[in-house]
C-alpha cells in the first residue's frame, strides 16, 4: 500500500510496531453498481505506484485482462513527500486527466479524517475527482468478476468459480505470511517480532516451493490471482527485502523452484512488463528513513538472471486457459529502460 499513516510517517518505521490498515474506503465498482459506482468504460482511473506490490497488482490484473481503454491509469513519483503519494512524474506535477498534484486531494473531496493514510492503489471516478476506493485486497477480485463486459477478446479467467475456494485459502496464507509478512519482519521494532515474522515467512515460501515443484502455477494449470498475489512480492524479493527488510536467511535465486517459478511468470506477457525495478529500489531505499536513514540506494542485485530460461513449461500448464496472451505495451505505459534487466 505504501502507506504514509500520518503519525511519524515513513521515519517511524522500525520504531513502532507494524499494523496493517484495512482499506477504509471499501466501496466496489460493479456490474449493478449497487454501491452507486456501476462498472463503465472511461469513467474511473486506476492510480497506482509501480514501487508498490499492493498497487502492482492491479497492475497486473488490468494488463491481463486487457482494461487499458476502460480504465485509465495514472502513476506516481516512487519518492514521497509529507503529503504522501504525488503526480511529479508528469508535465507541471499534476496528473493530467485529474488536474491534482497529490493523490490525497481526491481522498479529501471523498472524506476528512479518515484513517490509515493515503494509499495505493486507488481508484478516482474521473467526473468528480472523488476517490472511490482504495481496498487493496478487492479491487483485483472486482476487475476480474465484475469488469467481464470491459473485458479483452481472450482475457482470462483469473478467478475461476470451481477453484475460488481453493484460491482463497492459497491467498490468505500467502497474504498473512508473505505478502505482509516480509514488512512484519522489515519494520519491527524487537528481536522476538522480527524473529517471529522472519521465521513464518521462510516456513512459507518453502511450504510454497514444495508446492510448485509438483505444478506450474498455484491452484489449477492456469494463472489465478493467487499467483499475481505471490508474484508481486517474490519479484521485490531479492532487490529490497532481502537486505532492506533483513528477509535474509536466502536469496530467491538460491531456491531453485521459487526462482524458476518468478521467472516464468515475469516472462510472461502482463507481468514482467509491468515491473520497474528503479523506481522499486528507489521508494524502498529512500523513502523508508525509519530502517534506512542515509538513503543510499545499493547497486544490486544482478538482473540478467530474470531472462534467462526457467524450463517450467515442462509441467504444463497453459498460462492464459483457453484465452489468449494481452497484446504489447501501449507506448505511453512502457517502463524505461533502466527499470527493466
Amino acid at each position: 500500500m505504501g502507506r504514509d499513516d500520518g503519525g511519524g510517517g515513513n521515519s517511524s518505521y522500525g520504531r513502532k510496531a507494524f499494523s496493517r490498515s484495512k482499506a477504509h474506503f471499501a466501496d466496489r465498482i460493479t456490474a449493478d453498481g449497487r454501491d452507486g459506482w456501476p462498472v463503465e468504460a472511461g469513467r474511473y482511473r486506476l492510480v497506482v505506484s509501480r514501487a508498490c506490490p499492493w498497487a502492482s497488482r492491479a497492475l497486473v490484473s488490468r494488463r491481463l485482462l486487457g482494461l487499458e481503454d476502460a480504465l485509465s491509469l495514472a502513476v506516481t513519483d516512487p519518492l514521497q513527500d509529507d503529503r504522501s503519494w504525488r503526480f511529479t512524474l508528469d508535465p507541471d506535477g499534476r496528473d493530467p486527466v485529474l488536474g491534482i498534484r497529490y493523490l490525497s486531494e481526491a481522498y479529501d473531496r471523498r472524506g476528512t479524517g479518515y484513517p490509515g493514510g493515503v494509499s495505493v492503489p486507488a481508484i478516482v471516478d474521473t467526473a468528480d475527482g472523488r476517490l472511490v476506493t482504495n481496498d487493496y485486497q478487492q479491487i483485483t477480485l472486482d476487475l476480474a468478476t465484475e469488469w467481464t463486459a470491459l473485458h479483452r477478446e481472450g482475457a482470462p479467467d483469473l478467478y475461476p468459480k470451481a477453484l475460488r475456494d481453493e484460491i482463497d485459502a492459497v491467498m490468505d496464507d500467502v497474504f498473512r505470511d508473505v505478502n505482509n509478512g516480509v514488512y512484519r519482519a522489515g519494520f519491527a521494532t524487537g528481536q522476538k517480532e522480527y524473529e517471529e515474522a522472519c521465521t513464518a515467512l521462510f516456513r512459507r515460501l518453502e511450504l510454497l516451493a514444495e508446492r510448485l515443484e509438483r505444478q506450474r502455477y498455484l491452484v489449477g494449470d492456469t494463472i489465478t490471482e493467487a499467483d499475481i498475489r505471490l508474484f508481486t512480492t517474490l519479484v521485490r524479493f531479492d532487490a529490497v527485502y532481502h537486505g532492506h527488510f533483513k528477509c535474509n536467511r536466502w536469496k530467491l535465486t538460491e531456491n531453485r523452484v521459487l526462482w524458476a517459478y518468478v521467472r516464468d511468470l515475469y516472462r510472461t506477457p502482463g507481468f514482467g512488463d509491468t515491473v520497474d525495478f528503479d523506481h522499486i529500489k528507489r521508494h524502498y531505499y529512500q523513502v523508508h528513513t525509519g530502517i534506512n536513514p542515509s538513503g543510499i540506494v545499493p547497486l544490486g542485485p544482478d538482473l540478467s538472471g530474470w531472462t534467462a530460461p526457467h524450463h517450467r513449461e515442462e509441467l504444463g500448464g497453459r498460462p492464459f486457459g483457453d484465452g489468449t496472451p494481452p497484446g504489447p505495451v501501449r507506448d505511453g505505459e512502457r517502463i524505461p529502460a533502466r527499470g527493466h534487466p
